[in-house]
């Protein structure tokens, strides 16, 4: 252990927890200090919505802090028959499935749905939480080039299988933010009789008519069998789903070992996630905000000079290379007041180390025009613009 720890300062691979405190949607405090928060998934900024926050402390109040026990057992309070059923209409499946977490949904499910005979086709940069739903599968996996859909139907003509194919993509890719040609995905899917899975962790809340996610974003609603998403980043809460058929719902329930295996979320979290559910039906704008204020960050970037793809997601990077380099100016522009991440390996690939930047609704424009121009300036600096 000692090794490894010393390995990973040397390669500035150390990792260590910081202790923020929330002041709002936006901003943080440390040490004192007040930040702009440019590193959250707090997409929508309903962490701090008060009818969310409200809905929280009467369920801890009226139903306790805890579950009390797994789902199967004591668990399963009403607020979770409530958020399954509408987070169902909101998807337009027949039934969803909560989970403790977005991690544990994808790992249940995938390690769930696919057997021995099978073969997962998974895209290169998918999650890490789909990657180890893969491992724990029985089934042969074979990796395609990110979003390279010749590749993929090169692999798929190619690859023998006995049982069933399953193709499995994030929607929008967490690291770069761009969205997964699912129309194509589709299409393959339908001429192999493929089971297509779609994580939408980094699309619920974000794209689509209302923030439905990938699906609707193309209009292909009814096409993709299985659809994952997590309640902890736009949703402002915690947990994660799966939406899709009755019957594999069932199956879901008395087959995945991380939904069977585990105590229930309290009733506090899931009232939250209710709450944040009906408000942003009742306010889609939300969604609108958001993707007006990616894109007005990224045409700032882009006119500032840096060679930003242009797009709708809240998800940002800015490519810097070395896993020092993205540290250094992570700390220069903290000393600035702005906390973004510096992303580097295992998260991406060696020399693909990144600053990135995630946007929320409820960022200010005037804030977010402030912190390219320090972002630029830095850049200069470190001699990477």
């Amino acid at each position: 252990m000692t090794d490894y720890l010393e390995q990973a300062q040397q390669q500035a691979l150390y990792r260590e927890v910081t202790t923020l405190e929330p002041v709002d949607a936006v901003h943080v405090r440390s040490d004192s200090r007040v930040y702009l928060n440019l590193a959250s998934n707090n997409y929508l900024g309903l962490t701090h919505c008060p009818i969310v926050q409200q809905a929280a402390s009467h369920a801890a109040l009226t139903y306790g802090t805890g579950s009390g026990g797994a789902r199967l057992i004591t668990g399963n309070h009403a607020y979770y028959t409530k958020l399954e059923h509408e987070l169902a209409a909101f998807k337009q499946t027949e039934g969803t499935v909560v989970f403790s977490t977005g991690y544990m949904a994808n790992i249940g499910a995938i390690s769930g749905l696919a057997t021995q005979a099978d073969v997962i086709f998974s895209d290169e940069l998918n999650h890490a939480s789909l990657i180890d739903g893969c491992r724990l599968a029985k089934a042969r996996i074979v990796v395609y080039r990110h979003c390279d859909i010749s590749h993929l139907a090169e692999l798929m003509n190619t690859t023998p299988c006995q049982g069933n194919r399953m193709i499995i993509t994030d929607g929008v890719f967490s690291m770069d933010g761009d969205i997964a040609p699912l129309p194509d995905l589709v299409k393959l899917a339908e001429q192999y009789k493929a089971i297509l899975i779609v994580d939408d962790a980094h699309a619920t809340g974000v794209i689509g008519p209302g923030g439905r996610g990938t699906t609707a974003h193309f209009g292909l609603e009814g096409k993709v069998q299985v659809q994952l998403g997590t309640l902890s980043k736009a949703l402002g809460s915690e947990g994660g789903f799966v939406a899709g058929s009755r019957i594999l719902i069932d199956y879901l329930i008395n087959r995945a070992r991380s939904f069977i295996f585990t105590t229930a979320l309290s009733p506090a979290t899931v009232a939250a996630s209710c709450a944040a559910l009906t408000r942003l039906k009742a306010q889609p704008a939300l969604v609108a905000t958001l993707q007006a204020n990616a894109l007005f960050t990224r045409q700032c970037l882009t006119k500032a000079g840096f060679a930003i793809s242009q797009g709708i997601t809240p998800i940002i990077p800015i490519p810097v290379g070395s896993a020092k380099l993205a540290l250094a100016m992570a700390a220069e522009l903290k000393s600035q007041g702005l906390l973004l991440s510096a992303i580097r390996p295992p998260t991406v690939q060696p020399g693909t180390s990144r600053l990135r930047l995630a946007v929320s609704a409820a960022h200010d424009q005037a804030e977010l025009a402030d912190a390219v121009c320090k972002i630029t300036a830095v850049a200069q600096r470190f001699d990477i613009l």
